[in-house]
């Protein structure tokens, strides 16, 4: 009886010895990394001069809520409209016909492309002397700043479209194991398409569409090629600002740096902290 009681504890305590060899280099260089901006970012390991506590760093950041205001805008967009794309695209590849097996061979195509030539990709197509103005004779006058421009266009279509086939990927391999037995389930029961649509298909897609969609959205908050080969100069993304002022020729500048570096962090946890409390919530997660 006690060796049975013990089982579960053995299977345990085994599943933890596996799992630790895997988990302690990442804790080693997530831990060791982040501890090291932090106590950089209060002055406490700066490359020149007395280290000293202080939040210098973050108030002499200029700018500092503009940026973010403005990282926070580009990650919010592009991850909603790559959510809504994703979701639809896995529909359609889900439904197994013909148009769903190329969209799926598209999409799996698209997240193996690097961000940096997607990038380039979406300049030359989208700039006013592009692709897409010469098919369409506009001349580069007359065309609108997509790329550079006030809108940030060109960096949040370029977003949009990575992560959008990124979450397409990740619902289809969640909803490919279950959505056949509640689809034909609901379809005995005489549910139409939009309801099952509504009932089935969507609550069992919502935990894995808003975990992908957390993951983009923290990809795209804290990645900077993107932003620095499209968006404008000023102002600038924390992301891109960060790298600015790491990289300058002035050694004060990097408490600077690591303070935003800090922000992005704390903003990247809030929302992955919403979104686990989002996901508990659920009914299919449970």
């Amino acid at each position: 009886m006690t060796a049975v009681l013990n089982r579960p504890r053995r299977r345990g305590l085994r599943a933890t010895l596996l799992v630790l060899p895997a988990v302690i280099p990442v804790a080693i260089v997530v831990i060791g990394g982040i501890g090291t901006t932090v106590v950089q970012s209060l002055g406490l390991m700066p490359l020149v001069g007395t280290p000293a506590l202080s939040v210098d760093a973050f108030a002499s950041t200029e700018d500092l809520l503009g940026s973010a205001l403005l990282s926070l805008g580009i990650a919010v967009i592009s991850t909603a409209i790559a959510a809504v794309v994703g979701l639809f695209t896995a529909v359609l590849i889900i439904s197994g016909n013909w148009g769903g097996r190329i969209v799926g061979a598209l999409s799996a195509a698209a997240v193996t492309v690097p961000h940096l030539v997607g990038a380039a990709s979406v300049g030359l197509l989208l700039s006013d002397a592009g692709v897409l103005a010469r098919i369409l004779g506009i001349p580069p006058e007359s065309w609108p700043a997509l790329v550079a421009g006030p809108t940030w266009f060109a960096v949040i279509a370029e977003y949009a479209w990575k992560e959008s086939a990124f979450i397409a990927l990740i619902v289809v391999g969640t909803l490919a194991t279950r959505i056949t037995s509640f689809d034909e389930t609901a379809a005995v029961l005489g549910a139409r398409r939009s309801a099952r649509l509504r009932f089935v298909l969507l609550p069992l897609a919502a935990p894995s569409l808003l975990v992908a969609s957390t993951i983009a959205f923290a990809y795209t908050l804290g990645s900077y090629e993107v932003a620095w080969l499209l968006g404008k100069t000023y102002p600038e993304p924390l992301s891109v600002m960060a790298l600015r002022l790491f990289n300058s020729a002035s050694l004060t500048a990097r408490p600077e740096a690591a303070a935003v570096a800090v922000i992005t962090l704390l903003l990247t946890a809030a929302v992955v902290v919403l979104a686990m409390l989002g996901l508990r919530r659920m009914r299919a997660w449970k």
